[in-house]
């Protein structure tokens, strides 16, 4: 096996625990190296960091994996879906729908994978969603499915939902695709007791936003009695989770029609209807009628307001924008709101730290002469680790405040 040494003056960050090799930290690249070739990455003192996947144009030149092994095999991944999934059955031992793998938190680079179990089903049925976001790991796709089949045999398909950007920086296309078994129209998951719909050859990335299971979890402890405003609601996870706890009613919106399709599905999967109901909306446009609409008769129709937009920013020189959008929103929602009402309100870009979040919420408080308190502070769910030596891993913040 080939090693590649890196040069002294960037051995801190791997020593740490990170897992990328950028190309200029490399001492010499031998010729006859080539994308997904497994290498040993050392230090130009002899430390041996591991066995990693090569790429020969990416930024990214080695993704380390945290091993020794000189085979990159069935039998490695299998291996390591053991260690997922016995992390995972301790987190969640009454669930069955989580992320089994979460890329390099699971010392697996570039691959993730979802794991969905259908509740209808009469025998045990898993469906696995996964991407391979580096060329090393797409690469071996035969040996991760084989694995998956050999650890979940209950497994019924795997498809591949390679739709993300991300995947240009290795030079892979983007493909969606069933690698294995048969898909069936619709699977119904389960998530903290509520039921949901997935069509799982459609919607985004693999399906269902599971980074924010336990977040929804607390929204459902909260909610009772509770008028409840989900904006961005998707699939409307965070709206049923109120309902499911003893909201009075809860209101999704989304600008895709197709999303509100499936929340009014979802509702009447769990007997919510009547008390779950979703529009097809602009959030900012709803949120600004609904300050005009205070202004002329002084009532305040929400007693909770859910705040979980997309990404505003996908990269570093995008937190400016960022900044001012996430201000925005949580301006107009704190107009709304009554004293004694709650504003959950979130970020999934890495780019904007909980301070940079926290900083913005806060001038925007002083500058409606709201005061806030918090009451609670969350993030990703522990299916999606974080790796310590590696902060890519952390991008998801969710803080609940009471306007007091």
């Amino acid at each position: 096996m080939t090693t590649l040494t890196v040069k002294n003056r960037h051995n801190s960050r791997l020593r740490a625990g990170h897992l990328w090799v950028f190309r200029d930290e490399l001492e010499t690249i031998p010729a006859a190296l080539r994308t997904g070739d497994a290498v040993q990455v050392q230090s130009a003192g002899g430390h041996n960091y591991g066995t990693a996947l090569f790429h020969e144009t990416s930024q990214i030149a080695a993704r380390l994996l945290n091993t020794n092994e000189h085979t990159v095999s069935a039998a490695f991944f299998e291996e390591r879906m053991k260690q997922a999934l016995m992390l995972r059955s301790r987190l969640f031992p009454q669930e069955n729908t989580y992320r089994l793998v979460f890329g390099e938190s699971d010392f697996l680079p570039g691959l993730v994978i979802d794991r969905y179990h259908d509740t209808r089903s009469e025998e045990a049925s898993d469906y696995f969603v996964l991407q391979t976001l580096s060329a090393g790991m797409d690469m071996r796709k035969d040996e991760i499915c084989q694995a998956l089949r050999n650890v979940f045999p209950t497994t019924k398909a795997i498809i591949e939902k390679n739709n993300s950007a991300l995947r240009k920086h290795d030079g892979l296309d983007q493909r969606e695709s069933v690698l294995w078994g048969e898909v069936p129209q619709e699977i119904i998951m389960s998530e903290n007791g509520v039921l949901s719909s997935l069509l799982l050859l459609e919607g985004q990335k693999t399906g269902y936003f599971l980074d924010q299971k336990l977040n929804r979890l607390k929204i459902k402890e909260m909610a009772s009695g509770l008028r409840v405003l989900d904006c961005f609601t998707n699939q409307g996870g965070f709206a049923l989770h109120a309902v499911a706890g003893g909201a009075s009613a809860a209101l999704g919106l989304d600008s895709s029609e197709s999303a509100i399709a499936r929340c009014r599905i979802n509702a009447h999967l769990n007997g919510m209807s009547d008390r779950a109901t979703f529009e097809t909306e602009e959030v900012l446009d709803y949120l600004h009628a609904s300050a005009e609409r205070f202004k002329q008769d002084g009532e305040r129709h929400w007693d909770m307001i859910i705040l979980d937009p997309p990404a505003f920013a996908k990269a570093k020189q995008q937190v400016p924008q960022a900044k001012r959008g996430y201000a925005k929103i949580n301006r107009m929602a704190l107009r709304i709101l009554p004293r004694g009402g709650f504003l959950a309100t979130g970020s999934c870009s890495h780019h904007v730290s909980e301070d940079i979040l926290l900083g913005v919420i806060r001038e925007e408080a002083e500058r409606e002469r709201r005061q806030l308190r918090l009451v609670f502070r969350g993030g990703q769910s522990p299916c999606h680790p974080i790796l310590s030596g590696m902060p890519e891993t952390s991008y998801l913040k969710f803080f609940i405040f009471e306007v007091v």
